[in-house]
């Protein structure tokens, strides 16, 4: 864990991002990629055949032999393993502003709660460390969604909406995640 200290039980998710430690946020924000991860499973994340991000429509689709799956979408972060770094999407220059919003939200955030660490442009980070960012982020936005990307050297860490599903004779549904 290295950054934070766990503490002794899990809190519910009624503690609001304002009220709520360190600890406590980081305890529900692993609670919640689980969950997350588990239910969009069902759909088939983590399962697609390719994956893409359009910075100019904000919108992640994924590829399946089947379907495609599409979702609003934000980058908070990059992880970049091999030079044991993260870049706050908000510091990046790569990326447009419009795909910033939630890695800004946790900066004001981190700002407005004396979490400096949280408001530093660029961290050292290892994959315990990637793992705790990325659940203070998904926590502290309340995303419904959560993608650790792919990537040769950097690694996008993504939050999305609703999944809209497009079978492969056009019918569509969407798959929805209330986060409270």
């Amino acid at each position: 864990m290295g950054l934070f200290k766990r503490s002794a039980g899990r809190d519910s998710m009624t503690a609001t991002p304002e009220h709520a430690d360190l600890s406590t946020l980081l305890l529900q924000g692993e609670d919640m990629i689980e969950q997350l991860a588990q239910a969009h499973r069902s759909w088939g994340l983590g399962g697609a055949d390719r994956w893409g991000l359009d910075q100019r429509t904000g919108i992640i689709t994924w590829s399946f032999p089947d379907k495609t799956a599409t979702a609003a979408a934000q980058i908070v972060a990059s992880y970049n393993p091999s030079a044991a770094s993260w870049l706050w999407a908000w510091a990046n220059s790569s990326i447009l502003p419009e795909m910033s919003r939630d890695s800004r939200t946790i900066r004001d955030w981190a700002q407005a709660n004396g979490q400096r660490a949280l408001a530093e442009p660029k961290v050292e980070a290892d994959d315990d460390k990637a793992a705790t960012l990325a659940a203070l982020a998904v926590r502290i936005t309340r995303a419904a969604g959560f993608y650790r990307g792919t990537g040769s050297a950097s690694i996008p860490i993504i939050t999305f909406g609703p999944v809209t599903l497009t079978a492969q004779d056009g019918t569509t549904s969407t798959f929805r995640i209330d986060v409270g």
